[in-house]
């Protein structure tokens, strides 16, 4: 039987990797993710599992590097500035093909920024933040219970195509406290003999991890490989959620909180009989590109709420290819719109278009 806890979404995530088989984390303290490495460093000893707060982001992705390499399942936590010193690491992850998962509990910024919830840091997630021609799965939390739910997938994931992959959420949704039910969850047995580093036995070759390739043609093979797996990534792991777009005349687009007030703003504007329903991405790397393309050819308009200067918008406009118009809206700074913000946007979409 499943038990509903009210739980803070760092706690629910950091619970998850616990439940989720986590063998090893190691991160450092930063807010608004510092509770992960709290919650961890209590709960994972007595399960007899690794924790260590390093020296540094920089330390803490390289042991991430380390634990990977041997077949463990491995993990690390940080916040927005914290997270951009890792992404050498994560270039090697990528490039090495080693199975983890990262969680940035996104603030605003640039540089130290402010500890309040922002979205600047979709560019780095998805376009690859670190050197080199890489992706990762990119997960995007709208609730506390997704911030359990995604641990889960994301380490099945991240083995599936022995690639990193990142749960991508913010201050806000890392702090709130709300209902969550851990469902049970078996760890799938999987062979990593024939990559991991675990000492070599008699009947196989030595297994090398490495992400150097000095001579350019093996380094392009290689790179053709990722790519294969990418596009594998792209065919099969594209996730959303829509909301009341079988008769919308306009379209909300949004990830994370700020989905969550745009459900909001979806009703205010509905009462005013406005018909606006909701496209959320949960996958920010793949994209729902041809979800977006097939409703850009059925609404007037689309705006994009987030909470930067723009990012996510460029991904909906390739998606949209000029079908209809679409608009920006966002705030900075660790500043939130309201609902009654995102409703005033939209009338304005539809006065500069004339498409009421």
């Amino acid at each position: 039987m499943t038990t509903a806890k009210l739980m803070k979404g760092n706690e629910a995530l950091a619970e998850a990797a616990i439940q989720a088989g986590c063998d090893a984390y190691f991160g450092y303290p930063i807010t608004p993710q510092s509770e992960v490495l709290e919650y961890l460093a209590r709960e994972m000893p007595k399960h007899n599992r690794v924790v260590m707060q390093a020296e540094s982001e920089v330390a803490s992705i390289n042991m991430v590097y380390g634990a990977a390499g041997a077949g463990f399942r491995a993990m690390t936590s940080s916040s927005s500035p914290g997270f951009s010193l890792m992404q050498e690491g994560i270039s090697y992850l990528a490039g090495a093909e080693l199975p983890c998962l990262l969680v940035n509990v996104n603030r605003a910024g640039p540089g130290l920024g402010t500890i309040q919830p922002g979205q600047g840091d979709y560019f780095q997630s998805v376009k690859g933040g670190g050197h080199g021609d890489y992706k990762m799965i990119v997960l995007a939390p709208a609730s506390v219970q997704e911030m359990a739910d995604f641990v889960f997938l994301g380490f099945d994931l991240a083995d599936k195509y022995r690639n990193p992959v990142l749960i991508l959420s913010d201050g806000a949704i890392g702090q709130m406290m709300e209902k969550v039910v851990f469902k049970p969850y078996t760890n799938p047995a999987i062979d990593k003999s024939s990559w991991a580093t675990t000492g070599k036995p008699a009947t196989r070759e030595r297994n090398y991890i490495t992400s150097l390739f000095i001579q350019p043609e093996r380094m392009e093979v290689h790179n053709l490989k990722l790519e294969a797996k990418f596009q594998l990534m792209r065919e099969n792991e594209v996730r959303w959620e829509e909301m009341n777009t079988e008769d919308a005349d306009y379209i909300f687009v949004a990830y994370g909180l700020s989905a969550r007030i745009c459900q909001k703003a979806m009703d205010v504007a509905r009462a005013r009989n406005i018909k606006v329903g909701i496209l959320r991405p949960i996958t920010l790397f793949p994209f729902p590109y041809q979800r977006l393309e097939e409703l850009a050819s059925k609404v007037k308009g689309i705006l994009t709420v987030e909470l930067n200067s723009g990012q996510m918008v460029e991904d909906v406009r390739l998606a949209v290819k000029g079908k209809t118009p679409v608009a920006f809206y966002g705030r900075l700074g660790g500043m939130l719109f309201t609902p009654e913000d995102i409703e005033h946007e939209l009338e304005t979409l539809i006065a500069t278009h004339h498409v009421n």
